[in-house]
């Protein structure tokens, strides 16, 4: 494949219903700025697309729960997320806003493309209704038990437990969430995207991409090879909030926020270029990449390119390079509960050190799985890697330049093996960084990146100049100019990974940002070059700070012990109906993982009269290990289903304690397999 002539980089649109946390630095935003910056430094051609999305429920949820309107639930968070971003140099061309005019006109444009083609199939169908709140309900105020794994929380739209698609219809014991009352199914008219006539030509593009992550490109197989395959989706939904359905009888309705919002990157784009922004979207020069969360690799993979494939006008993405998870002190990171590390709070506590987190982040990414961050973790990398690595080497060259040399570069003599083996280190970086990070592998690259420093670090300490000085004062000015080259280095090199200790450097040094072809060399300065003493490029993490961390953490824990809210009580049944259940006593006798799912569990369970196999969504919380030998009640008589390919028989029952861990609801002792549970 030849090189693309230019590059359109989107990072996901954030919802606008809240700040952003390091959740979503790590997932998302850092790679795709680490990306874009290195594509800059290489002197592509390149516009990186951001904004905020603010349709959708989830912003009339929070507007409601804090008494306000949905624009100025908007409002407040667009700003927050801006300066958020900005504190961490994410290096947007754009960051807009799907409230803008120019985008709810481009959205509308697109629909009635699709529209005029025939692209939509309209149907009336039964919809949700809250009776008492007096409103259809879209997908994100409905939940339920999921169909597929049980669990009682899933969305009217997805399974956060599981990971399926859903319809708010397949949901069992449906509630909504506005007034916690069973809603009833009530006639209206939507449109609908068939996903299901298109599933050949998105599995041929799905399949044209055996280079993408595989995270990235087995959940999009696992979609489609589901037994149910791919389904319709209404791209329209009943709200009051979000753009209008284009169409003179869609009074009421407004085009659903997973149409919208993509389209958001292409009415950015023509914000930000004027007439000139087709060719970032339209000309097959341009290599169209995503960067997301894994939550939403199936919206960017298959449902946006679905759009864009019957469109026909538009470019598909080329690559999808979507992150896993991060978890905080190894839980997962919950906004509702307060466990989490806000960008903006974080700007104001570790004031200077974005840097420092943008390393620990990257060096912690979640690229291949879910990953942990911890404040000790985070303490350790800066004190340890940061301040006693890469700070120390810089620091030692800049103060002995000042006081050997005044600031003036020597020139050099004789070079030895040594220095020879550090400079070709120098000029073998560039290519190496290259090859890492053209393949989405930022810790790789990092890794390498801090290769530098390592070597500069060691050769100093090697070498020892403050010791030479006295006796070969030629070797001595060898030395130095090698070392300042190495600072040089890392200075450049570290522009895509740090780029305000690596502009501080270059300062330092008085040097511009070098473009990556010209990064291979030996010589970034020549001798005679007068250079600054400069600051010190990082700080070290005191325990105070780390303590002071953990301390909000624990206290938001313990507040949500007191404040965690129940589910309410299921609607009342007969006693008939409560011994039509079958709950028996069980033991795990194996456990495995699910192929292609990260939340479920295949377990082989003894009930006495048989030995059942039962899938349950419980593996975020428990390793396979952890389970053979535990003691569980079984709900016997449920009738079977599939779950990813494999036949569930049963459901063991499972408790979730106040921090959000589920617990095995384990009989009060040892008992036999099969006993009855009354």
């Amino acid at each position: 494949m030849s090189e693309p002539k230019r590059y359109t980089v989107t990072a996901a649109l954030p919802y606008a219903n809240g700040p952003v946390h390091i959740g979503h630095l790590a997932g998302c935003y850092l790679p795709a700025d680490i990306y874009v910056r290195y594509l800059r430094q290489s002197q592509k051609d390149v516009k990186f697309i951001c904004g905020s999305d603010e349709h959708g429920a989830a912003i009339m949820m929070k507007a409601r729960a804090e008494g306000v309107s949905p624009q100025e639930i908007v409002d407040k968070y667009n700003g927050i997320m801006q300066e958020a971003f900005s504190g961490f140099g994410i290096s947007f061309d754009i960051y807009s806003r799907t409230t803008k005019e120019i985008h709810h006109k481009t959205a509308q444009e697109f629909f009635l493309n699709l529209y005029n083609k025939g692209c939509f199939t309209e149907k009336e169908t039964e919809q949700y209704y809250d009776e008492e709140a007096g409103q259809f309900l879209a997908d994100r105020y409905i939940e339920g038990t999921c169909p597929k794994c049980s669990f009682e929380n899933a969305y009217g739209d997805q399974c956060e437990n599981c990971g399926s698609s859903l319809s708010p219809t397949e949901l069992l014991n449906p509630r909504s969430k506005l007034s916690g009352a069973k809603p009833v199914l009530k006639a209206t008219k939507h449109w609908f995207l068939p996903l299901d006539h298109l599933s050949g030509k998105i599995r041929a593009y799905i399949q044209e991409h055996k280079d993408w992550k595989p995270n990235v490109y087995g959940q999009c197989m696992s979609w489609l090879d589901d037994a149910g395959g791919l389904q319709a989706r209404s791209m329209t939904r009943d709200l009051d909030w979000g753009i209008q359905v284009p169409l003179p009888d869609a009074e009421g309705k407004v085009l659903y926020v997973w149409f919208d919002a993509p389209i958001g990157y292409i009415s950015a784009t023509k914000e930000l270029l004027g007439a000139e922004w087709e060719k970032y979207w339209k000309d097959d020069d341009t290599s169209l990449v995503h960067f997301i969360g894994k939550d939403n690799i199936v919206f960017h993979s298959i449902i946006f390119p679905a759009m864009l494939m019957e469109h026909g006008d538009f470019i598909l993405p080329s690559q999808v390079p979507a992150n896993e998870f991060l978890n905080l002190e190894g839980k997962k990171i919950s906004t509702s509960r307060n466990w989490a590390v806000w960008l903006h709070e974080y700007l104001k506590e570790f004031e200077g050190n974005q840097d420092a987190l943008r390393y620990v982040l990257c060096a912690a990414a979640p690229e291949t799985k879910d990953n942990d961050f911890t404040w000790k973790d985070f303490q350790t990398r800066n004190n340890s890697e940061l301040v006693a690595i890469y700070g120390n080497f810089v620091n030692r060259v800049l103060v002995l330049m000042q006081k050997y040399y005044q600031g003036a570069v020597p020139t050099p003599n004789a070079l030895t093996e040594e220095d020879k083996a550090v400079l070709a280190v120098l000029k073998e970086a560039p290519q190496k960084l290259d090859e890492v990070l053209s393949k989405f592998k930022f810790r790789d690259a990092l890794s390498t990146y801090m290769t530098i420093a390592r070597a500069g670090n060691k050769y100093l300490a090697d070498e020892e100049p403050w010791k030479k000085i006295k006796t070969d004062p030629e070797r001595t000015a060898t030395i130095m100019y090698v070392a300042v080259q190495v600072a040089a280095q890392l200075a450049q090199l570290g522009e895509p990974f740090m780029p305000f200790a690596s502009a501080k450097l270059r300062d330092y040094l008085g040097l511009d940002l070098w473009s990556w072809s010209d990064c291979e060399t030996e010589e970034f300065i020549a001798a005679g070059k007068v250079i600054q003493k400069g600051d010190l490029l990082f700080s070290k993490i005191e325990d105070e700070q780390v303590d002071f961390q953990l301390e909000k953490l624990n206290a938001s824990k313990e507040s949500n012990k007191v404040e965690t809210k129940l589910s309410p009580l299921k609607e009342e049944i007969s006693f008939d109906d409560f011994m039509k259940m079958d709950i028996r006593t069980g033991t795990i006798l194996e456990a495995e993982k699910v192929k292609k799912a990260d939340k479920l569990l295949q377990l082989r369970v003894d009930i006495g009269l048989e030995v059942r196999t039962i899938v349950s969504g419980i593996a975020e919380h428990f390793t396979p290990e952890e389970v053979v030998g535990k003691q569980v009640s079984v709900l016997a008589n449920l009738a079977p289903r599939k779950i990813r390919g494999v036949e569930s028989k049963g459901m063991i029952l499972m408790a979730e304690d106040s921090e959000g861990k589920l617990v095995f609801a384990e009989p009060g002792s040892k008992i036999e397999n099969g006993a009855i549970v009354r």
